[in-house]
């Protein structure tokens, strides 16, 4: 079979997951993890993998890089675009979102060395991400899980 060569300037497609969990008091909140070269706070993501459908490729990349595991839903969550910095040129990826509900953290996983993993609230996920369609899909998240 013959590879497909990419098309310079073509949307590359990407998967992610939004970790969530409810706390006692009601609220919810987003687990967070720094990219791996600029550090910047993302949710956790990568590319299709191959024998898994989306939901469950984001699920795996949830685990790798924040160690949570919990009940991923079949429905996209939201999409947002950004440039991906590659070594010598940036291309343009589209993320499908999905929603994680959280059931527990591990103590370790793969890649805990590599990244930095920390809980917000919605809103102030919403305020660190640095990808402003990320940002308006964390706030969409709000109304269904307001008080």
């Amino acid at each position: 079979m013959k590879k497909m060569k990419r098309v310079p300037g073509e949307i590359r497609a990407q998967i992610a997951a939004m970790p969530i969990r409810r706390l006692a008091d009601g609220s919810t909140e987003i687990l967070l993890v720094t990219s791996r070269t600029t550090k910047r706070w993302i949710v956790p993501k990568g590319w299709p993998i191959k024998g898994l459908t989306p939901p469950e490729a984001a699920a795996r990349e949830a685990f790798e890089e924040a160690g949570v595991v919990g009940r991923i839903l079949s429905e996209p969550a939201g999409r947002y675009t950004y440039w991906k910095r590659m070594s010598d040129h940036f291309i343009l990826c589209e993320v499908t979102l999905y929603l994680l509900e959280v059931e527990r953290q591990l103590a370790t996983w793969a890649e805990q060395d590599q990244r930095r993993s920390q809980w917000f609230s919605l809103d102030d996920a919403a305020d660190l991400v640095e990808e402003p369609e990320l940002a308006t899909a964390i706030r969409n998240l709000m109304p269904a899980f307001a008080l």
